[in-house]
């Protein structure tokens, strides 16, 4: 059978989103972290590859070696459904910093608690109870 996993395309912050969402997510980890060399594809020391979980999903990032006139889209977000509403405030509060928010941090017919943001690297996440 095929393996799925979200693969992740970063330009050059591969490693401190990978790093940050791991650190924050209960039960994730970061199995690899391959790093280009000086005679690479990619700029000395950026991310050729990384495999991570998120609470035990797997994904996987690069940062880009080829420049692209794409980036991340809030059309495609992490959904995260979270413990309880002091888990998404955590999470969103930590999440958030230097990104864009699409619904707000509110009450909404269809959870107690649920925000859409951008994360400072253009990542969408949706975070409910």
């Amino acid at each position: 059978m095929p393996t799925v996993s979200t693969f992740l395309m970063f330009d050059g912050h591969a490693e401190e989103a990978v790093m940050l969402y791991t650190s924050l997510i209960p039960n994730s980890s970061v199995a690899v972290m391959k790093k280009y060399a000086a005679d690479g594809a990619g700029k000395e020391g950026s991310v050729e590859i990384a495999s991570f979980t998120l609470n035990g999903t797997p994904f996987s990032a690069i940062d880009t070696p080829v420049p692209h006139e794409f980036t991340f889209t809030p059309a495609t977000s992490i959904f995260l459904t979270c413990a309880d509403a002091a888990q998404v405030d955590a999470l969103f509060s930590a999440l958030s910093e230097g990104g864009e928010v699409f619904m707000p941090l509110d009450t909404y017919p269809f959870s107690a608690r649920f925000v859409w943001f951008s994360d400072k690297f253009g990542l969408s996440w949706q975070l409910t109870v």
